[in-house]
Parts: structure tokens; sequence; C-alpha cells
């Protein structure tokens, strides 16, 4: 494997570090759910993450070395950064109901029904036309997420029916946009850096989520925001893990198609399997197991077209 082709290969591992991080900041935001509601703990990503996002863009421009490049924003990156903060949050809001709705891990492979959304509006959006090379391993990863969303004892129609499978769909078509968002941000930026590019890029777009939303919990909770402050640790552990993902996510579409960064990040499923089972105790069936090789197989199907 020559160093070129190396090169090339880099946004996978920056896509599966993503996975990881985005993990662990769903099973921190969970358990702030019960205790908060779904608004403020979707808040909570957005206002303990951005102090690491802008931490991370400071080192960048004052840590010794080639200075990074001042950018040059247009309306149109800035258009293409509020589109995909506005997602991203519903998103959030609507993959915390689908985790009341089922345990852990089928909670998250809901929202993965996004990757052949993600294809769809990359084509409208951005005109990129993913190869059937690509279609193929993402419709075999789709099957795999169906199979893990199937609940025990029901039917395929009813379960695809079900309020779980509703706020899955949901959240798959706003991440889905939100992706779709930050690609075009990181295109119309075009920066050579993708880490300088996804500094910015999450820096604004939480500072948009976090005025936003907090404003509107602030005006219309009894309480403000109070309740959060109170959780502030689980809070912190959230918003560190989910800056840390959302610069992972922006770094990988600065380097990468939308469709095969986020067919990739559908490793994040085997990852939420893991803190299901060892963490939380949760037991696997048959279908779900079987729904987790093919997820596993569609990944390494798309990676092998790159290397």
């Amino acid at each position: 494997m020559t160093a070129a082709t190396l090169a090339t290969l880099g946004w996978i591992p920056v896509a599966l570090f993503a996975a990881l991080a985005q993990t662990g900041r769903n099973a921190a935001q969970k358990s702030l759910t019960a205790s908060l509601g779904t608004w403020p703990a979707t808040l909570v990503r957005f206002l303990f993450g951005l102090p690491f996002a802008l931490a991370c863009l400071a080192a960048l421009y004052l840590l010794p070395g080639r200075a990074a490049p001042w950018p040059h924003f247009t309306w149109a990156y800035i258009g293409w950064v509020a589109l995909g903060a506005a997602f991203q949050l519903a998103a959030t809001a609507a993959l915390l109901r689908a985790m009341q709705e089922r345990n852990f891990a089928v909670a998250v492979t809901l929202s993965k029904t996004e990757v052949l959304q993600v294809a769809l509006f990359g084509v409208l959006f951005l005109a990129e036309w993913p190869t059937v090379a690509m279609v193929g391993a993402m419709l075999v990863a789709t099957l795999g997420v169906g199979l893990l969303s199937l609940p025990p004892g029901r039917r395929l129609g009813a379960a695809w029916w079900s309020p779980s499978a509703g706020y899955g769909l949901l959240c798959g078509a706003c991440f889905a946009i939100a992706s779709v968002g930050y690609r075009g941000a990181a295109l119309a930026l075009g920066i050579d850096s993708p880490l300088l590019s996804a500094a910015w890029g999450v820096t604004l777009a939480q500072t948009l989520q976090t005025l936003g939303l907090g404003a509107w919990i602030a005006w219309r909770s009894p309480e403000g925001l109070a309740p959060i402050w109170r959780a502030w640790r689980v809070s912190l552990m959230a918003g560190s893990l989910g800056a840390i993902a959302s610069l992972a996510w922006f770094a990988a579409y600065a380097m990468q198609g939308i469709a095969a960064v986020r067919t990739v990040g559908m490793a994040e499923v085997l990852f939420s399997l893991l803190v299901a089972h060892r963490l939380l105790r949760e037991r696997l069936g048959r279908a779900e197991t079987l729904g987790m090789a093919l997820v596993v197989l569609g990944i390494v199907l798309l990676c092998l077209q790159y290397v």
C-alpha cells in the first residue's frame, strides 16, 4: 500500500473515532434525559461542548508552529452551517426520544437509517453521486440496521410503525440533512486543513445551537437553566465527548463525501451494542446479532473500495 493510498484513507480512522466518541456522548446524554427532559438534555451537548470547540480553535492559532490561515467567510458558508446546526439539534432531540422508547443499542441503530437518506440528499444538494458498489454497501449495512430495530416477537410491519421507529426515521432524516449542511460548509470554506475547517465549523454551529436552544429553554422553563447546571458533572462529560465527536465528523466531511463517511460511521452501532452488553446488561437476540454482522460487512465493503 503506497503512502498516497494511506493519505487517501485518512478519513476512515477519523470517522471511526467520531463514532466512538459519539457512543460515549449518547450514553451520557441518555442518563440526563430522565432527570432533565429531552430539550435540556439536548442543550447539554452544545452548551458544555462549546468551550472545548473554542479551546481547539484557539490552540490552532496560538500554539507554536506554522500560523493557521484566517478563513474567508461567505454567506453561503454561514447558511450551510446554520442548516446543519438546526437539523443536528432536531436530530439529537429525536434520538433521545427514541432512546426512551427502546433499549440503548437499538435506539442508536434506528438513527442509522440516515445512510441511504444522506446519499439521496447528497445528490440533490451537493451533486455527490455514490458509485453502484457504494450503494450496495449502504444497502447491506441498512439491512443490518433494519434487523437490529426489529422488536422481539413482533412483525416487521408493526415494528416500523412503532413510535420508536418513527423517532428513529425522523432522527435519521435530520442527521442526513445536517451532514449535508456541514459537508457543504466545509466545501464553501475551502481550507486545506481538515482540523481547522472542523474547529471553525463546530464552534460556529455550537454557538448558534447554544444561543438558540438555550434562550428558548430559559424562556419556556420555570426553572430556566438551573437544572442543567446542577447536573454539571455528567453534562460536562456529554459536552466534551460531543465536541470531540463533532470535530472528528467535521474533519472527515472536509476529507471525503458524506455518503462514505456516514456509512463508516455506522460503526457506532457496534460500539453501542458493546456499551449495552457490557455496561447496561442489555441482551441481544439472534436477529440483532445477524444485523450487527451485516453492518460490519457493509462497512468493510465500502472501505475496500478505497484500498
